[in-house]
C-alpha cells in the first residue's frame, strides 16, 4: 500500500502510460488470485466492492425490487438482515428463515417445507460471526433447484475452502479484512450470471464513456467510481503471503473442549466439530458478558468482543438475546501456548 501511494499513485481503467498500466496489472493479478482461490472460472466474475455488505446489496435489492420472498439462514449478520428487511418493506416482498438445528446450523432436508413457488432468494452465512458454524453450502445447493443462492462469506474465504463453479454457487460476497488479512475497505462480489442483478451504484468506469447507460461487460458495468486502489494493492500482497498457521485443528478441538469444561460456562459453537470455524462464544452464568471481557483485557491483555457483533438473528437463535455473548476470534497465528493462555485467564476470571 506504501509503495502504491509513495511511488505509483496512477488510475486504474483510466489511461494508458506506465504507472496506469502498474495499477492495472496490480488489480487484474489480484482479481484472478481471488477467482482462483474460490474456485471461480474466469477473474471478471469477480468485481470489487468496498465491502461485503455493498456486494449483498446489489444482489438483494435486485432479486426483491420485484417483490417474492427470500429464505435466509438463522445466523446471519445484520449486513443481510437489515437489506432484506428493508426491501422487503419497499417492495412488497417476504422473507422466512431456513429450517435448523439447535447450533443455527441450516437441516438441508428440511429445505422444501420452506421453498415456495415466489421464493426469490436464498442467503446462507457461511460461517457464522457469532459460534462460527460453517453451512453446508453444497447441500443446501442441491435442495434450491433454480433459484439462486446468495452467499455471505466475509467470515469464511480465506480459511475455509469454497469451489464456487463446483458447488453452483449463483452469488458470493466477501470482504479483504478479515480471513484474507488485507486492509479493510475491501471486499467483492462473485456473480455466476451477471445479467441476473442490476448495478447498486451508476458512475464513470473509464470505459464506453460516449453512453449514460453502464457497460454491459465484467467487471466494469459494476464498478462505477474510483476503486479503492491502494487497498486493492494490499489485498493482493496479504494474497501473496498467506498467514502460516500455528495451530492444528486437534489443538483447537481441545481448546473448545476445554471452555466447554468450565464451571458456569456456557459454550456456543457447531455441535459436530466438523462444522466449526475460527470463532467461538461463551457466557456465564449471571453475568453480563462485557463483565467478562472487560477483565479479560484489563488483566490479561486478551481482546474480544461482547455483545450482539451486528446479529441479533443468529443470537434470538442461539437464545442469547439481548445481552449477547463474549466472543473469541482464532487467528492463525495462534499457538496451542495461547490457548492454555486464554484458557488460564478465563479461570482466574471466574474465581474472582
Amino acid at each position: 500500500m506504501a509503495r502504491y501511494l509513495d511511488e505509483v499513485g496512477g488510475p486504474y481503467g483510466r489511461s494508458a502510460y506506465g504507472r496506469a498500466f502498474d495499477v492495472a496489472r496490480t488489480v487484474e493479478t489480484a482479481r484472478d488470485r481471488l477467482a482462483e482461490l474460490m474456485g471461480a472460472r474466469d477473474g471478471e466474475q469477480v468485481v470489487f466492492t468496498p465491502n461485503a455488505t455493498h456486494a449483498i446489496n446489489i444482489v438483494v435489492r435486485s432479486l426483491m425490487h420485484r417483490g417474492g420472498r427470500v429464505l435466509i439462514s438463522p445466523l446471519e449478520h445484520n449486513a443481510v438482515t437489515r437489506p432484506v428487511a428493508a426491501f422487503a418493506e419497499q417492495c412488497g416482498a417476504s422473507y422466512e428463515v431456513l429450517p435448523h438445528f439447535g447450533d443455527g446450523r441450516v437441516d438441508p432436508d428440511r429445505i422444501d417445507e420452506v421453498m415456495t413457488a415466489d421464493t426469490v432468494l436464498v442467503v446462507v452465512n457461511h460461517e457464522s460471526n457469532v459460534n462460527g458454524v460453517i453451512q453446508p453450502l453444497r447441500e443446501i445447493r442441491k435442495r434450491l433447484g433454480p433459484v439462486p443462492l446468495l452467499v455471505d462469506a466475509s467470515q469464511s474465504f480465506g480459511s475455509v475452502p469454497l469451489r464456487v463453479e463446483d458447488w453452483n454457487i449463483d452469488f458470493l460476497a466477501f470482504t479483504g479484512h478479515k480471513a484474507l488479512f488485507g486492509p479493510t475497505g475491501t471486499g467483492g462480489l462473485y456473480l455466476r450470471d451477471p445479467a441476473s442483478v442490476e448495478p447498486l451504484i451508476y458512475g464513470g468506469t473509464g470505459s464506453s464513456s460516449e453512453s449514460f447507460d453502464m457497460p454491459d461487460f465484467l467487471p466494469d458495468r459494476f464498478e462505477a467510481g474510483t476503486q479503492n486502489v491502494a487497498g486493492i494493492f494490499g489485498l493482493l500482497a496479504a494474497l501473496e503471503n498467506p498467514a502460516e498457521r500455528r495451530h492444528s485443528r486437534e489443538e483447537l478441538r481441545r481448546f473448545v473442549e476445554a471452555l466447554k469444561g468450565l464451571p458456569s460456562v456456557r459454550v456456543f459453537c457447531a455441535e459436530r466439530f466438523e462444522d466449526q470455524g475460527n470463532v467461538i462464544s461463551l457466557v456465564r452464568a449471571g453475568s453480563d458478558p462485557a463483565t467478562l471481557g472487560h477483565m479479560l483485557y484489563e488483566e490479561f491483555g486478551i481482546e474480544t468482543r461482547i455483545g450482539l457483533h451486528c446479529a441479533p438473528l443468529a443470537h434470538r437463535t442461539l437464545g442469547t438475546f439481548p445481552s449477547g455473548t463474549l466472543r473469541l476470534g482464532v487467528s492463525p497465528y495462534h499457538s496451542a501456548d495461547d490457548f492454555c493462555y486464554c484458557l488460564e485467564s478465563i479461570r482466574s476470571c471466574l474465581r474472582s
